[in-house]
């Protein structure tokens, strides 16, 4: 599919995220919470206006507007139910984690300690009960469920931006990548300055341990140059509302990257 792409500035409004380059999930917490009260909010704007039409006696629109209350108030129950299961999870896995962790620890304190009778028998027994720690959690069957929860990411192209830096006839190449997904785009910069991309729309599933890395590629005679390779976190994805993101590519931010990013945190594939 190609796509013909205007780009459009910042000034003219919208909400812009610079992303950071630094590694490392970080903490989710209260965005799973952050998301419910968007839809919240939307609830309470429908209800005034179910509230304002009942007085105005218009029927055939209190009807649809009722239908749509209704299918938002479903929406949020399951929301609330599956945020529940999100943070049991959590829960779960963050103390399961600190039992792995606090085991491995005392295996290595043992292990570098004066030899004796009782640290012989102490490091005989985690050798033995360690790995079964970390098997009977099964940790990464918990790591696969959260990763299925948080839903799907979807991130679509919206341009380079590199002011003189773009030319028409510039060829440039992206790859997004955030663990095994991978994504590559082609495109180039036209006569009238408008870009156009083979692909506009990719979806990925969130990954628990992952960041998003980033490439871009410029054509030079026969082969490709790397213009620069970012990391961002990937927890600066998940935000309750679509969002701009400009992404530096150059440490002088004279390429950037601006992507439109969607979390879908209740998916088709998790409806219930």
């Amino acid at each position: 599919m190609s796509v013909k792409l205007r780009f459009n500035s910042p000034s003219d409004g919208g909400l812009i995220h610079r992303s950071r380059s630094f590694t490392g999930l970080g903490s989710l917490s209260g965005r799973p919470r952050e998301y419910l009260e968007v839809h919240q909010a939307e609830m309470e704007l429908l209800s005034s206006q179910q509230r304002e039409t009942k007085r105005n006696s218009r029927l055939a629109f209190l009807y649809d507007l009722e239908k749509e209350i209704k299918a938002l108030e479903r929406y949020i129950r399951r929301l609330e139910f599956q945020m529940s299961k999100v943070e049991e999870l959590y829960e779960t896995y963050c103390v399961q984690w600190k039992l792995c962790q606090g085991a491995v620890n005392m295996k290595r304190a043992f292990s570098l300690s004066p030899s004796s009778r009782a640290s012989r028998e102490s490091l005989h027994f985690l050798y033995i009960n360690v790995p079964a720690c970390t098997s009977d959690c099964d940790m990464s069957t918990m790591e696969g469920d959260l990763e299925i929860l948080l839903g799907e990411l979807h991130i679509k192209m919206k341009g380079l931006i590199g002011f003189a830096r773009l030319c028409p006839g510039d060829q440039y190449e992206v790859v997004v990548r955030l663990g095994r997904q991978r994504w590559k785009i082609r495109g180039r910069i036209e006569s009238d300055d408008s870009q156009s991309w083979d692909e506009e729309e990719m979806v990925f599933l969130p990954h628990v341990y992952h960041n998003f890395e980033i490439k871009v590629m410029e054509a030079k005679g026969l082969g490709w140059l790397l213009v620069g390779m970012v990391t961002c976190a990937s927890v600066d994805f998940f935000v309750a509302q679509p969002q701009l993101m400009l992404v530096d590519i150059t440490e002088l931010g004279t390429i950037k990257l601006q992507l439109e990013v969607t979390w879908k945190y209740a998916n088709a594939r998790n409806a219930t």
